[in-house]
């Protein structure tokens, strides 16, 4: 009987023993299985802050207020805390080369194109429905065809203009206010969307003031030193819009312009700078940097191009280079004292 007893009373201890090693074994895979929630968790929090992002900066051609617009553009995401790697490539002044920099841009499979122009933009359009595409350096999104209206932006694109809409109408109103009566040379390329748009305001503008207009068409940048040229004697002002053939050779026409006193009237500050007399314009930079803001809203997926409307720059202001109306022959008026910004020469 005796031995009966200890029989059972070791069955017994040894069910005990065996219910507390399952539960303890419970208890260990389910804080196990919380530790591994918890650390995938952080890795995939880890693994979104690290993401680098690929895009693509594709510009019709090198020169000061493009550059500035790209500096702004990526200063923009660096701001947003975002890790970029950029592939700038630029079309030197052919507007066929946009297309293959725009599909190499998707054999590459980049998040995201920036393009620097409406020469890069449309062919970055052309090249993709998938990628967006945010745009800035574009003066006419709607007439270039790469949106139907401002607030109705493409599946796929949206972005910036360099052109404030009384741009052209209030340097007109300058020309014909200090300088009546005079002739307005006018030198562009005639194959870029956003000149001849640009070109077209200027015509409208004149309408009805004392100025007439001299036109001149390049092909490319090597033909602006003659074409400047041959506005000598015929033209009382030059007015060069942003058009970027013509700015990547602007150095030719501010010489022709301070060899014959011609008082020489551009599109944006920087032209200003290397020499220009006058702009109504707006600041590069500050426009790339607003590219950058939206980019940076798409690729963290907070809009998407369809959300983001294409806008115009928000400020637009008179320049004036003291230095290049001495030498262009200008006769100083005070007014400009009190209306105008001085920009210094480079």
């Amino acid at each position: 009987m005796m031995k009966r007893w200890f029989y059972l009373l070791a069955v017994a201890l040894i069910a005990v023993i065996s219910l507390a090693a399952c539960g303890s074994t419970d208890g260990t895979d389910t804080a196990s299985s919380e530790e591994t929630t918890d650390s995938d968790a952080q890795a995939e929090n880890d693994s979104n802050s690290e993401t680098t992002y690929k895009i693509g900066a594709t510009q019709i051609v090198e020169h000061p207020s493009l550059d500035a617009a790209y500096e702004g553009f990526q200063a923009a995401l660096s701001d947003a805390g975002l890790d970029v790697e950029y592939d700038l490539q630029s079309a030197q002044g052919e507007q066929s080369n946009t297309s293959t920099i725009a599909n190499n841009f998707v054999a590459d499979d980049v998040d995201l194109i920036f393009a620097n122009s409406t020469p890069s933009a449309l062919g970055a359009l052309q090249a993709t429905s998938d990628i967006p595409i945010v745009f800035t350096s574009v003066t006419d999104a709607v007439e270039a065809g790469l949106v139907t209206a401002m607030d109705e932006p493409g599946e796929n694109i949206t972005g910036v203009l360099d052109l404030h809409p009384d741009s052209i109408k209030k340097t007109i109103e300058f020309i014909d206010k200090y300088f009546a009566d005079s002739k307005v040379g006018l030198l562009y390329n005639a194959g870029e969307q956003n000149s001849v748009t640009q070109i077209e305001d200027v015509q409208a503008a004149v309408e009805g003031t004392s100025l007439s207009l001299v036109e001149r068409t390049v092909a490319n940048s090597a033909e602006v030193q003659q074409a400047a040229t041959t506005l000598v004697g015929e033209a009382d002002v030059i007015f060069i819009v942003t058009d970027n053939t013509v700015v990547s050779a602007l150095d030719s026409v501010i010489g022709v312009a301070n060899e014959q006193d011609i008082p020489l009237i551009v599109g944006e500050p920087d032209s200003l700078k290397r020499g220009g007399f006058a702009t109504y314009g707006i600041d590069y930079y500050s426009i790339g940097y607003r590219s950058g803001e939206m980019a940076a809203d798409i690729l963290k997926g907070e809009n998407t191009t369809q959300d983001i409307p294409v806008e115009y720059p928000e400020d637009m202001q008179l320049f004036i280079n003291k230095q290049a109306a001495e030498e262009q022959g200008i006769e100083w008026n005070e007014e400009w004292d009190e209306t105008a910004e001085f920009v210094e020469p480079e």
